[in-house]
């Protein structure tokens, strides 16, 4: 019998790239690949707000791409892909916020000033120097990751998945009293009338013993 779930929504690998035409293209195009290698299901998105740029990350993309040992696969990958040419950068992360990217890095001049807006991603790489090959082998965090846009319910693997909690409360004479009417009109608008007399006679025994 199961007793613990440790398991989590978990697809084909996925990355999204937010950047500006400060960031390097050979970088950009390295973490692009970097996933499309994964597998030939593999998702890979590049979100920019300017055009030159998204193109000099396709042909920096081609030229890489020559040199790896899973070219095909990748290239597969990529036939998929796609780049999407936004009006700013705060559309970019409103796109990738709908989205819930499995990785999300951010390679624009105020990367770190973007991290506050992102509410959707299993983990997320900033700056010119957080590759996501880092966060896969080496910087700490979990690879244990939520895709196909579960980022949204879901969280990276942690502590707490391999734990099993429970709850444990005590309530005062006092404390019973100061909720009654909560629960008791709670319950009645349910229609749950055991639920409320569970409450109704403490109160009442509660009542009488005041009274003595």
């Amino acid at each position: 019998m199961m007793e613990l779930a440790i398991d989590m929504p978990a697809g084909p690998s996925e990355v999204l790239v937010i950047a500006d035409n400060g960031a390097n293209p050979a970088f950009t195009a390295s973490d692009l690949l970097s996933q499309a290698e994964h597998g030939p299901d593999s998702q890979v998105i590049l979100l920019t707000d300017d055009e030159n740029f998204a193109q000099r990350v396709i042909e920096e993309t081609e030229k890489q791409l020559a040199q790896l040992s899973r070219a095909e696969i990748a290239r597969k990958a990529l036939s998929a892909s796609r780049v999407v040419i936004a009006d700013s950068i705060e559309q970019c992360v409103e796109i990738s916020n709908r989205y819930g990217p499995e990785h999300l890095i951010l390679q624009t001049r105020n990367a770190d000033d973007l991290v506050d807006s992102i509410t959707s991603a299993g983990s997320v790489f900033v700056g010119d120097w957080s590759p996501e090959s880092a966060g896969d082998y080496a910087s700490g965090t979990n690879h244990v990751l939520p895709t196909y846009g579960y980022t949204a319910t879901y969280s990276s693997l942690g502590l707490a998945d391999f734990m099993k909690r429970m709850t444990v409360q005590k309530l005062s004479q006092q404390g019973l009293l100061g909720l009654a009417n909560t629960i008791e009109t709670l319950a009645q608008a349910e229609q749950l009338t055991a639920h409320k007399n569970a409450v109704t006679l403490r109160v009442n025994e509660l009542k009488k013993q005041n009274q003595e």
